[in-house]
């Protein structure tokens, strides 16, 4: 049983860098009005006010995501990033991108499988501790 709590371990561990690497990146763009997407995000409707604490919020999230022990804030972040990506594919259908849609249920996909492994390690834990 350590074996496979070790293998959940890393591939929890694993995802949740790889998402907090694409969230840190997507709220640095908005932060900074990247030109690369910030045009197109207004184009989508949403005001600037709404891109720049949009960023800081993904900032906030991937802080949260990668200090241990935070259960329950860390099931926030997540909660915040997967509306996040389901706005996303929303707003990438309102604009016809379909590279938009596709990396946003790529993202979902991970988040739910990350989601899914923080559980399995709780539980986990919750039996060691026991």
């Amino acid at each position: 049983m350590k074996t496979e709590n070790k293998k959940i371990t890393y591939l929890y561990w694993s995802l949740l860098i790889l998402l907090a690497v694409f969230f840190a990146i997507s709220g640095f763009m908005e932060i900074t009005k990247n030109p690369s997407t910030y045009p197109k995000t207004l184009r989508m409707g949403y005001p600037p006010y709404f891109i720049l604490t949009l960023g800081i919020a993904k900032i906030a999230g991937v802080i949260t995501l990668l200090i241990p022990n935070l259960k329950r804030l860390k099931e926030w972040a997540i909660a915040g990033f997967t509306f996040d990506v389901i706005f996303a594919f929303i707003s990438g259908r309102a604009i016809d991108s379909n590279a938009d849609c596709i990396k946003a249920v790529i993202v979902f996909c991970i988040l739910m499988l990350t989601y899914f492994l923080l559980l399995k390690r709780e539980s986990y834990q919750s039996k060691v501790t026991i």
